[in-house]
């Protein structure tokens, strides 16, 4: 027979736990999104995710025309936005961005660093200069852009968010891509460290971690690859891109603009540091 005063102690004890405070809800309403690589693909379907959930978004690209394009788009979703050119491997550039966007939309709470470029070859045949292109852009992009944010964010006071566009390829390895898969291993590491420095000042650091997507920046891919490989363009999707997911499906630009948004949004250090597979099970951990 159950102890009916240990049963009446649970429903007592059950009473006292706290509510969660309404400061403490996950939202991007009114805060302000620095994407890089954000007049196309997964970095545009970023902005737009977050825009419809109420946050400003400076729209950061190579691409000037492009970036003004987004931001117009980004506009007329009923946020504030502003385009700014941006190449993520000039110091210079970097640092003027950010302080653009500061000044036309008055903070950066948010940082996705997204900017990314392919090049696909084996080892023995990569250049020396692909492969600092390939590390300039997906990791200094990364520090840059991060050190240029984080000094806004730390002055702000207000915490803040940065989360770096990574890949299965952050845990992974594929043939051709040394320098991709060397690069975003590496973020992950930057995400923890700035996770522990960012800590007391509230900045949270996390890395997204994708599976195929398919981009321009894919599809580019798959004829190279089937080159290189001896093979055909469909047993590069079915055989290489897709064999190891549970369903065979690509990841889609919605998948991972809904983790970002769930990242940017999470209020507190109990998520930092942390590293998101949204794969469809190619990796699991």
């Amino acid at each position: 027979m159950q102890d009916a005063s240990a049963d009446s102690g649970w429903a007592n004890h059950s009473q006292e736990i706290p509510q969660v405070e309404k400061d403490t809800e996950m939202s991007v309403k009114s805060k302000v999104a620095l994407i890089t690589g954000a007049a196309s693909g997964i970095g545009k379907r970023i902005a737009e995710v977050l825009a419809d959930n109420g946050a400003h978004i400076a729209v950061a690209d190579i691409n000037q025309a492009a970036a003004q394009a987004a931001a117009d788009e980004i506009k007329a979703r009923g946020v504030k936005a502003t385009a700014v050119v941006m190449d993520v491997t000039d110091e210079a550039a970097v640092d003027a961005g950010v302080e653009k966007a500061v000044k036309d939309l008055g903070s950066v709470d948010i940082l996705v660093s997204n900017a990314g470029i392919q090049i696909v070859n084996p080892i023995e045949n990569f250049s020396y200069a692909d492969w600092k292109k390939m590390m300039a852009i997906h990791v200094d992009g990364a520090f840059l852009t991060t050190r240029a944010c984080i000094k806004h964010m730390y002055a702000a006071g207000n915490g803040g968010s940065i989360i770096y566009m990574g890949s299965v390829h952050s845990k992974e390895a594929s043939k051709l891509k040394a320098p991709y898969v060397a690069a975003k291993h590496a973020l992950i590491g930057l995400a923890k460290v700035i996770a522990k420095e960012g800590a007391p000042h509230k900045v949270r650091a996390n890395v997204i971690c994708p599976g195929f997507v398919r981009t321009p920046l894919v599809e580019k891919q798959i004829p190279e690859q089937a080159k290189e490989l001896g093979i055909s363009e469909a047993d590069v999707i079915k055989n290489v891109m897709l064999k190891e997911t549970v369903d065979g499906e690509f990841t889609t630009v919605d998948d991972v603009a809904q983790c970002a948004l769930f990242l940017a949004g999470f209020e507190t250090n109990a998520l930092t540091g942390q590293s998101l597979v949204v794969s469809h099970g190619w990796f699991m951990q």
